[in-house]
């Protein structure tokens, strides 16, 4: 890959050597099973944990491409796998709840933190100029300074739901703000960019971790309080009273079945402290989407360059076995 920094092709030719040390630990840790999504950012959370479960806990770790839905379905029926990283708790239904009462899962902690954001934002340049659209009020007594456009959701989407209320709740159009529904996620994403290149004004919906919020310096317009009530409300379409309510931030979790748990208490722990902010998150993206990279790339590069970060991640024994990584 053309594009990788000196120090990420680095630590790639180191990761090989890394492996023997590791070798000490292998009665330890057996073998583990460990989901990856079909998504970006979960392709660089199981690319650093597998990595770390191999070379600093000694574990025989095997990927399971998986989604949302499915991963838990087989934990249900299966018990397997052993791990679920950045599982949307929000996309599971009842299922997840079920299964933690039953015993079957445990949650070990946010991998994302604050967890999936999402919200309406502005370019950063344009609070900056204009501090007085970091409110929704502020936006819609000067529609003209967001070049009088919403750029909603596109049709099908749980956000274009919620936001739809929220456009009614708020009588966005009669502030004199056209409401642009886009017909995707890449009309949606190609209008900020657009927008943020030139400078100009844009407003609209967006979530995180994302390769937009990663890459584009945007602010989160301030909808006022969250109300729980109200924005579970808003996720009926056409709700009869839709209310205002902010987004609130979703849990993102590692999860793991209570039999890996006690079966490998260690790798547990260090799961349970393995996360990355939000906003971190999406930088990664926005880098390995410059860079053509694959969510092993990005591991690679975020393992480089971040060794404070992960080190306290560890345990003694697991430290001392990457010590040639972190000591690089």
């Amino acid at each position: 890959m053309r594009k990788l920094t000196q120090a990420a092709l680095l630590c790639a030719a180191a990761l090989p050597t890394i492996a023997l040390p590791s070798l000490a630990q292998a009665d330890e840790c057996g073998e583990v099973s460990i989901t990856q999504m079909n998504w970006a950012s979960n392709e660089v959370v199981t690319n650093v944990a597998k990595f770390l479960m191999e070379q600093g806990y000694g574990c025989d770790v095997s990927v399971v491409p998986s989604d949302t839905v499915p991963a838990i379905t087989s934990v249900a029926e299966n018990g397997e796998p052993d791990i679920v990283t950045e599982l949307w708790v929000n996309s599971t239904g009842k299922v997840f709840d079920r299964l933690e009462s039953e015993g079957k899962i445990e949650r070990l902690g946010k991998v994302l933190r604050p967890g999936g954001v999402e919200g309406w934002w502005i370019p950063t340049y344009l609070a900056e100029e204009h501090p007085e659209l970091k409110t929704i009020e502020g936006v819609m007594a000067h529609p003209e300074l967001v070049g009088n456009r919403f750029n909603n959701c596109p049709d099908g989407w749980g956000c274009r739901v919620v936001s739809d209320n929220l456009i009614r709740a708020l009588d966005l159009e009669s502030s004199g703000i056209e409401v642009f529904n886009h017909g995707s996620g890449e009309t949606l994403a190609s209008s900020m960019g657009s927008a943020y290149e030139n400078q100009e004004p844009w407003f609209g919906y967006y979530w995180g971790p994302t390769v937009p919020l990663g890459k584009y310096d945007m602010t989160k317009v301030d909808m006022g309080e969250y109300k729980p009530e109200v924005h579970e409300a808003n996720q009926t379409p056409d709700a009869e009273n839709p209310g205002v309510s902010a987004f609130p931030a979703a849990p993102v979790l590692t999860a793991v079945t209570t039999d890996f748990k006690e079966r490998e208490p260690a790798v547990a722990d260090m799961l349970s402290k393995l996360h990355f902010k939000t906003s971190e998150m999406s930088a990664l993206l926005a880098w390995k989407d410059a860079n053509s990279a694959s969510g092993e790339e990005a591991a690679v590069y975020f393992l480089q360059n971040n060794p404070d970060t992960w080190s306290q991640w560890l345990n003694d024994s697991a430290r001392e076995n990457l010590s040639a990584l972190l000591n690089n």
